[in-house]
């Protein structure tokens, strides 16, 4: 699991760094930013996983920063801090196009990001969107049909797929 919280800091660094900078996404991708030492150590299995954080959130931006700008009380989205907006786009992307992820995983990840890399409170601020955002996505007519699918399943069974999805 270390690997998976390595690998959502670096989609987030590299979500980052494409807002600020705005290179191709292929050069996001490639993470030469991030020094020859550091891109040695990176595992393929860490580097694959952030790739497709990446590559999705840009890919879905639109969708996602709509989500995010409906989401947003008392505040522009312009005003929103870059750092705050990196955490989340990718936890957006997450929790609208990787359902299987729990969405208590995708938040938790979220906030631990925001804590290391923002300000004093950008933690609360991205817990209170993405908190938001899960409801909206768990009330959608989708999710409740599938989980109307799901919850026909035994107990064990149950267990099982979650443990295969997860």
């Amino acid at each position: 699991m270390a690997s998976r919280r390595k690998g959502r800091i670096l989609a987030f660094q590299a979500l980052y760094s494409w807002e600020i900078s705005r290179v191709s996404p292929a050069e996001t991708l490639d993470f030469s930013w991030i020094g020859p030492e550091k891109q040695a150590a990176l595992g393929e299995d860490m580097a694959a996983f952030s790739r497709l954080l990446v590559i999705g959130t840009i890919d879905h931006i639109s969708a996602v920063d709509k989500m995010i700008r409906s989401h947003l009380q008392h505040w522009t989205f312009s005003r929103v801090n870059r750092v705050d907006l990196a955490v989340l786009r990718m936890s957006t992307y997450t929790l609208m196009y990787q359902q299987e992820i729990p969405a208590s995983i995708v938040i938790n990840e979220a906030i631990g990001i925001s804590k290391e890399f923002g300000t004093d409170d950008s933690y609360r601020f991205v817990n209170g969107v993405l908190d938001s955002i899960r409801k909206t996505i768990q009330n959608s007519p989708a999710e409740q049909e599938r989980n109307r699918e799901f919850s026909c399943l035994e107990p064990e069974i149950k267990a099982a797929v979650k443990a295969k999805i997860s």
